[in-house]
């Protein structure tokens, strides 16, 4: 098997940024050391100096600024710049039969990566976390006959041929990548996340901190980013629904717009089942997971294939049953369908997510049984798995690429 001479990856975000992505990417980078030299172009600052372990790729920072997520255009012209930077940052430091690497954050920055790859006739590898045109149009933020979507869809078109090889996190991302003229199944490889915190299952004691005031009420928990992709308000309209309900209390957290809405709507309405808790610290995020009994991820409509929620991974990993609100032929809802970890409902349905979560309550031992096969199924969901699936992938990518030019 052929290994590349070196792999050049580009991600804006990595360790020390706290983000899911950069701590993804950063263990991947880690991985892929023992089979070439590594070399990180990174968005993140210090990301240079940040040391993690004895076998550690070469970091280059390029200079990245993100703007609050409301502030679209702001958004949309560092996007650019970065793009352009990473550009020629890429271009500097390829060279014939090397691997580059690159993820779509943002969604400029694979076209930019790629096409100086391909100007040093380097392979290319794409990790795919979300699918643009495809996000923006079902948040709403552009529509699908508009002419950005028809100019991002050319472009995905000749960017998805050019790859050698294209890496989802979730099964529901392939159909989509087909419907693109001449984008073989043989270039795409699924890889599921993992979780990040240890595997095992936790149950539920009233000594921890963020369980104490509730009891021995069903605690449903919705965490993590609320971004454009989710939506916290079906979440609280549940709570709505459920507030004559007193053995039902519902914790909620997070970050993003999402988060907001949800400051707003409790400030107004004072649910008294429903408890607001700032966003945590990653030292506390265990035992936080671990004070609900059911936890929530709520998608927005047409979700499956343009985004797959990492934070599921580390839900089965303490070992809780999970609803998740999305169309049935999403990752998140196959993975809970086929273990028999939760409630599938379908996504902004305030009451069919009230109806599950009455069931939960109903039968508190079947609920919990669903937890603890959560711990099980987590062990299929391993960073050891998912680095060897990578060095697989790589070291296949490459063969390929050589070969084809002989």
């Amino acid at each position: 098997m052929q290994k590349p001479r070196k792999i050049v990856i580009v991600s804006q975000h990595y360790a020390p940024d706290p983000s899911t992505t950069a701590s993804y990417m950063t263990a991947i980078a880690a991985g892929l050391t023992s089979i070439a030299e590594v070399l990180v172009i990174s968005g993140t600052r210090n990301s240079s100096s940040w040391s993690f372990g004895i076998q550690q790729p070469t970091v280059v920072e390029i200079i990245s600024r993100t703007p609050p997520k409301n502030a679209l255009a702001k958004r949309a012209l560092a996007m650019l710049v970065f793009s352009i930077r990473t550009f020629f940052a890429t271009l500097l430091r390829t060279r014939k039969h090397d691997l580059v690497f690159c993820v779509t954050t943002p969604f400029t920055l694979p076209y930019a990566v790629t096409l100086a790859a391909k100007l040093r006739s380097a392979a290319t590898v794409l990790l795919i976390y979300d699918l643009y045109p495809e996000a923006l149009e079902m948040t709403g933020l552009v529509k699908r006959d508009s002419l950005l979507s028809k100019i991002v869809r050319v472009a995905n078109g000749l960017l998805l041929r050019s790859l050698d090889s294209i890496i989802t996190i979730g099964r529901d991302v392939e159909p989509l990548l087909l419907r693109y003229h001449g984008v073989s199944s043989k270039k795409i490889e699924f890889i599921p996340n993992w979780a990040l915190l240890p595997l095992g299952y936790r149950p539920v004691t009233f000594e921890n901190p963020f369980r104490a005031s509730h009891g021995n009420k069903l605690v449903i928990g919705l965490s993590g980013n609320l971004g454009f992709t989710h939506s916290a308000t079906t979440v609280f309209e549940a709570a709505q629904l459920l507030q004559d309900n007193p053995n039902i209390q519902f914790m909620l957290s997070g970050w993003g717009p999402g988060w907001q809405q949800l400051n707003k709507l409790q400030t107004v309405n004072k649910l008294g089942n429903v408890t607001l808790v700032d966003p945590v610290p990653e030292a506390a995020l265990e035992d936080f997971l671990a004070a609900a009994d059911v936890w929530v991820i709520p998608y927005r409509r047409n979700v499956a294939g343009v985004s797959v929620p990492s934070r599921l991974y580390n839900l089965l990993a303490i070992g809780r049953s999970v609803i998740v609100a999305a169309e049935s032929t999403s990752e998140a809802a196959m993975i809970v369908r086929e273990e028999d970890l939760g409630w599938v409902v379908p996504p902004e349905a305030p009451q069919e997510l009230a109806a599950a979560i009455q069931s939960a309550a109903a039968d508190r031992v079947a609920t919990t049984q669903k937890g603890e096969r959560s711990a099980i199924a987590a062990r299929r969901y391993t960073h050891d798995y998912a680095v060897e699936r990578y060095r697989q992938v790589v070291s296949n990518t490459i063969s390929r690429h050589i070969g084809h030019e002989i």
